[in-house]
């Protein structure tokens, strides 16, 4: 369990350039405030096309990738482990950044003029509830977080389970990743066991991260493939899975139209069939990744992707202003490459701020390297 995996620093390293590419294509939409919350318009046919490409066809597995290379790394726990005691190790690494990035999201937006002090006192006011509204970002460290809390309770199941049992489990996280579709494409609608007083169905405990956890355990101890099978069923998985999630975006966009963000990405919700579908394919082709060692840069990038995560939407927002160049429809660059690049010159700023910060003494306090 305290072996090396080389794939792991690869996937790492890759899975924080797509968010990062995620959260570019973000900023081609066009904000249309006057047709109501979170309505947006798209430029042109280009953006149509190709914010659903880069977000949708590319980099939307990026957050299923991490919370399975997480599980991966995590389940089962080394023997002896106790419960507080994972959880300590966990907390002490990744809470104090957490907390140091909310307190910078407050503030340091006030200085660069993106909102007053007043909305500063409101954002740090409400920092033990929830996370500020300009690190919408950090909302993923929610549910990691509570991937943390299940991991000592379903881990004892999981060194005596067999692979007809998780992939029984696996089955039904399966069939739950397609209640989003439902509650999107019937709104109002209440399915096995919901109601107003109720908002826990059936398959609740069955539904969420807890499967990409369960799946993590069941990659790395029971598919037992040879490689040449893993690059068929992973690239099979991975373009069908993803074609479908850019597909959906496209079709449900129209250029010049207002368009609820909600309902035109109700198809990138991380634990919907396709996402799931996509983010199989794409981790199993990691694992086919059987180098004996790290390149050093793909190994420094690992360690300090967790810090360009905290620190990246400093970096995101004005390169890709800049790229638009104050119209997506017209930006520096055609709009497919303008996405890539803004995204890449992101990710170098970032690497290069986190390891700057890397070298300040209690650094793992902040960055978390």
């Amino acid at each position: 369990m305290n072996k090396h995996i080389v794939f792991i620093d690869y996937l790492r390293a890759i899975a924080c350039f797509m968010v990062m590419m995620v959260h570019v294509t973000e900023n081609f939409y066009i904000p249309d405030p006057s047709a109501g919350e979170n309505m947006i318009r798209i430029a042109d046919e280009a953006n149509r096309f190709w914010i659903a490409f880069w977000n949708g066809g590319i980099a939307r597995t990026c957050v299923p990738l991490f919370m399975i290379a997480s599980a991966f790394l995590l389940v089962p726990m080394k023997p002896g482990a106790t419960m507080l005691g994972f959880y300590r190790k966990r907390f002490l690494r990744i809470g104090p950044p957490m907390l140091t990035f909310m307190v910078i999201y407050s503030i340091v937006p006030v200085l660069l003029g993106w909102f007053g002090w007043g909305e500063a006192v409101h954002y740090l006011k409400r920092i033990p509830l929830n996370f500020p509204d300009y690190a919408g970002h950090l909302w993923f460290m929610y549910p990691l977080i509570s991937l943390y809390l299940i991991i000592p309770v379903v881990s004892p199941w999981l060194e005596r389970s067999s692979a007809k049992d998780e992939m029984v489990f696996l089955g039904l996280f399966a069939l739950s990743t397609f209640i989003p579709f439902i509650h999107k494409l019937t709104p109002h609608a209440y399915i096995w066991g919901e109601c107003w007083w109720n908002n826990f169905n059936m398959l609740w405990y069955c539904s969420g991260y807890l499967g990409y956890l369960v799946m993590a355990h069941f990659i790395r101890f029971h598919m037992n493939w040879d490689r040449r099978r893993k690059l068929l069923v992973g690239s099979l998985c991975f373009i069908a899975g993803s074609a479908y999630t850019a597909w959906s975006h496209w079709s449900m966009t129209a250029v010049g139209e207002p368009l609820s963000l909600p309902m035109i990405e109700y198809a990138w919700e991380f634990c919907t069939p396709n996402v799931l579908l996509a983010s199989f394919g794409a981790f199993t082709l990691f694992t086919c990744i059987e180098k004996p060692t790290t390149p050093k840069l793909v190994a420094d990038i690992s360690k300090m992707s967790f810090g360009m995560y905290l620190i990246h939407i400093f970096f995101v927002i004005p390169v890709s202003q800049f790229v638009i160049n104050g119209n997506p429809a017209e930006p520096l660059l055609p709009v497919w490459l303008a996405i890539p690049a803004a995204t890449l010159a992101s990710y170098a700023l970032c690497y290069i701020a986190t390891k700057l910060l890397s070298y300040i003494p209690g650094s793992r306090y902040f960055i978390g390297a």
